[in-house]
């Protein structure tokens, strides 16, 4: 037995079709209105939300605490430009006024020695894989520089801004050919060798 034919509706199978649309209609329109201040809240809650300035973890092994990144690196005290022409191992380490800033910024003298230690053997480590393994690669110091400029064998110049390098020391390497490759100093014979011999 069909209900709609013509004893409750009018127009039959035509007019309920009609209905169904618009009540469909108005279901979507109830839904966007009522999922559109939660939208807003979200987006809303985004907006301001920033790493922070510092973060220390716990290091499970030795007990003791670590400071994992600076979000923002102090800026340099000098304006000076380094060139490097060639192969070469650049490693680049803050000033003194930097790195007084960065203790500054740590407020934790014993998470702030243990993190520079650990940089410190990081790079006395590369600074060996690099001399054993690739002797004719230039090592260079930049210390009290801001910027570095690669010039490379065709003429070429690439300038690296040290300031936009939020860890306290790092290692660029360079061909002469190619663009300088900042380096993982934990991964120097793999990430080294993959960039001389690609």
């Amino acid at each position: 037995m069909h209900l709609n034919s013509g004893f409750l509706f009018p127009q039959g199978e035509h007019r309920l079709s009609e209905m169904q649309k618009k009540m469909t209609t108005l279901n979507h329109q109830l839904i966007a209105i009522a999922f559109l201040p939660v939208l807003l809240l979200g987006i809303a809650s985004c907006k301001d939300n920033k790493p922070a300035a510092k973060r220390i973890t716990n290091d499970a092994d030795s007990g003791s605490e670590k400071i994992k990144a600076v979000f923002h690196k102090p800026r340099s005290s000098f304006q000076d430009t380094m060139k490097i022409q060639g192969e070469a191992a650049v490693f680049y380490a803050p000033d003194e006024q930097q790195l007084e800033k960065i203790k500054r910024q740590t407020n934790n003298p014993g998470a702030f020695g243990a993190s520079n230690s650990e940089y410190v053997h990081m790079m006395e480590n590369a600074r060996k894989v690099i001399r054993n393994t690739w002797p004719g690669l230039q090592i260079v110091d930049a210390k009290n520089y801001r910027y570095i400029l690669f010039i490379k064998k065709d003429g070429g110049k690439e300038c690296i801004d040290l300031d936009k390098y939020d860890d306290m020391d790092g290692l660029f390497v360079f061909d002469g050919k190619k663009s300088a490759m900042l380096i993982d100093a934990m991964n120097v014979e793999t990430e080294v060798g993959s960039y001389l011999n690609p």
